[in-house]
């Protein structure tokens, strides 16, 4: 392998400390101890263990975290009345709502009903449109974070041409938005594409930086990539693998080992993308707290 690894792991492990320091900093000048609720609606095995990692993260940095969890079969109303509460308590910084809903649920009503002053999430359509209109407040976690990475791992997107794959609500739409913004750690020239656009290949190969988030696995082979590339894989795909215990592996959208030989810096999963999206999510819910106290 030629590409050298861009650690996640320790780059979000860098956020949470700044963040723990920040929360420290909030509780012993302000009294105030940020607050972040997970909403979490059935046994989703995979929801449940990312919100048990945000909750024991969260709590690692000195926030106040807790966790709804509501039943399968909970009605639209149900939840809303919960979202509702959340939004007028004052204790309450920040929350999310686990995606996917079960089916029987509107996931975009459901979104729509989050207070944009509590949406640390960023889907809320008020901080969508913020982020386009060139005004962010709360972007997006995962954007967020490959934006953090990319800065810190000395890959400045700015006057970069970055191809992103994928045109998805929390991942290829805002981070195509974020890169294009004026300001620090964007000024990027950005192309949007995805499984229907025509002579794919073509217009990777154009990437300086490829963020791939198609959700395919290993949907971006090596002939897709040109020399000296930077590649952010957010996908993490289930695939099966008998030799192991477990019965499956995890792997990106991209096909790693060949990927490698070609880029002069790559993401691996797991251990790229997912742990910087729980260090930005607390990030932003101590942004929120700060708001709360006009000092942010």
């Amino acid at each position: 392998m030629t590409a050298t690894l861009i650690d996640g792991a320790g780059i979000a492990a860098d956020v949470r400390r700044e963040v723990a320091e920040g929360v420290a900093d909030l509780k012993s000048t302000h009294g105030v101890t940020p607050g972040l609720v997970a909403v979490l609606v059935g046994v989703d095995p995979a929801s449940a263990v990312y919100v048990r990692n945000k909750e024991r993260a969260a709590t690692e940095a000195g926030m106040r975290s807790e966790v709804r969890r509501l039943a399968a079969d909970t009605t639209r109303e149900r939840l809303l009345e919960e979202l509702a509460g959340l939004n007028v308590d004052d204790s309450v910084h920040g929350y999310i709502t686990q995606l996917p809903l079960p089916s029987h649920i509107d996931e975009d009503e459901v979104i729509e009903a989050i207070s944009p002053e509590k949406d640390v999430d960023g889907l809320n359509p008020v901080n969508i449109g913020r982020l386009v209109a060139g005004r962010p407040v709360f972007v997006p976690a995962t954007p967020a974070g490959i934006q953090e990475m990319l800065m810190r791992s000395g890959h400045d997107p700015e006057s970069k041409h970055v191809v992103v794959c994928g045109r998805s609500n929390i991942v290829g739409k805002p981070v195509a938005n974020l890169l294009i913004q004026r300001s620090v750690g964007a000024n990027a020239t950005v192309t949007v594409c995805h499984t229907r656009t025509r002579d794919l290949p073509e217009i990777t190969r154009q990437a300086d930086i490829l963020i791939a988030a198609i959700g395919q696995p290993r949907y971006v082979t090596a002939d897709m990539v040109s020399d000296g590339v930077v590649v952010i894989d957010v996908g993490i795909n289930r695939i099966d693998a008998p030799e192991r215990k477990r019965g499956y592996r995890l792997v990106g959208d991209v096909d790693f080992d060949a990927v490698s030989e070609k880029a002069a810096a790559i993401t691996p999963v797991p251990g790229g993308v997912g742990p910087m999206t729980i260090a930005m999510l607390l990030q932003s819910t101590l942004k929120a707290a700060r708001m709360s106290l006009d000092l942010a």
